[in-house]
């Protein structure tokens, strides 16, 4: 199993979860026109350390927790891995969606 990015990080992105990956298996696209990340369930160690930096709290521990995200994310991997990282946005910065609230 691993862990998966939902629709919270739909238009979001802050790419916390990127730097603290061990694996580098986060990987950035455009996803319904809007900025997005996925998890490569093939490379995904589960070790958990994406899923606390993630300020607003689009990463879950299982896939059964998002399973339809599970599939976008499994779909979208291989077409995203070799694209460019992103640069990290500042945890503080405020959800550009009104119904995503800053974890404290």
């Amino acid at each position: 199993m691993s862990y998966v990015i939902n629709d919270k990080c739909l238009g979001e992105r802050y790419a916390s979860c990127v730097a603290v990956c061990p694996v580098d298996c986060i990987y950035p696209g455009e996803y319904q026109e809007k900025p997005f990340m996925v998890i490569d369930p093939e490379v995904c160690i589960s070790c958990g350390a994406c899923e606390p930096e993630c300020p607003i709290g689009a990463i879950v521990a299982e896939e059964d927790m998002a399973p339809d995200y599970a599939v976008i994310n499994a779909e979208l991997s291989p077409k995203w891995k070799d694209n460019p990282k992103v640069e990290e946005r500042p945890k503080d910065d405020p959800p550009h969606r009104p119904e995503n609230k800053l974890i404290q």
